[in-house]
């Protein structure tokens, strides 16, 4: 587990250990805004030697104020998306290597949202990202939701024109009773109280995840989209290759830089 609070990180662990007393679950720390933090867990895990079968790239932060990164990038596309950009870069290498000594497909899951269809109208407004003026917080989540998509859609296609066998979809968990609204306290009020009775418990959010990243049937499917554990349909901005091919540059220029 990448874990950016190592204290919480260590109460789930005993969470899960409690409910599967043989699981063998590793903590490593892991920033998904900042560029350093994603670079120093990439080095620290290949250092590990350990195989590398699946990929879930689920951190995130939603609709905050305007804030930039340590890298100068706004909050929520450094956090949501850069950082998984460039974590995903950086272990693909190892990913590939595990595919071929053990024979065994590789799986990529980008956690989005059903927010990717509300972003900027532009969709991704490459010119603007950091740009204060203009910055609408629950626009710029959905926005980083859609580049989620997106860089699933241009991974897969990479990974396919390569004869990789790894592949990369993205899915939404839908409404799960979480601290995600903790930005915006009124709806974080309605969703402590009301939100057992009308949205997904953490179980449930993950199972969009786990279908994903685990079951047989989807062997060989990649580039696609998926809610409540079945193929569902993305927005069109999602689906336009060129839009996640100019992305995929963009995103790699920020990495650089």
């Amino acid at each position: 587990m990448g874990i950016r609070n190592m204290a919480a990180g260590a109460e789930i662990k005993e969470t899960i250990l409690r409910d599967n007393p043989t699981a063998k679950i590793g903590m490593m720390e892991l920033d998904l805004s900042s560029l350093e933090s994603v670079r120093k867990f990439a080095a620290q895990f290949k250092s590990c030697g350990l195989p590398l079968n699946i990929l879930v790239n689920n951190a995130g932060i939603m609709a905050t104020p305007f804030k930039l990164s340590k890298d100068n990038i706004e909050l929520q596309f450094a956090t949501n998306h850069i950082g998984h950009f460039l974590l995903t870069n950086l272990l693909l290498e190892t990913m590939k290597q595990t595919a071929i000594e053990q024979r065994k497909e590789g799986r990529i899951v980008n956690v989005s949202s059903r927010r990717h269809k509300l972003s900027y109208p532009e969709g991704i407004r490459f010119d603007k990202i950091n740009d204060e003026s203009g910055y609408n917080s629950l626009s710029a989540y959905g926005q980083s939701k859609l580049a989620n998509v997106l860089h699933a859609n241009e991974l897969a296609r990479r990974l396919k024109e390569e004869g990789t066998k790894i592949t990369a979809n993205s899915i939404s968990p839908g409404p799960i009773a979480t601290n995600l609204f903790r930005y915006h306290s009124l709806i974080d009020v309605v969703v402590g109280l009301l939100g057992k009775y009308v949205m997904k418990n953490i179980q449930q959010g993950a199972a969009t995840t786990c279908y994903v990243a685990l079951h047989p049937q989807l062997k060989g499917l990649t580039g696609r989209y998926f809610g409540d554990s079945n193929l569902a349909e993305a927005s069109s901005q999602a689906a336009d290759p060129e839009l996640a091919r100019k992305l995929w540059e963009h995103s790699s220029n920020l990495v650089k830089s």
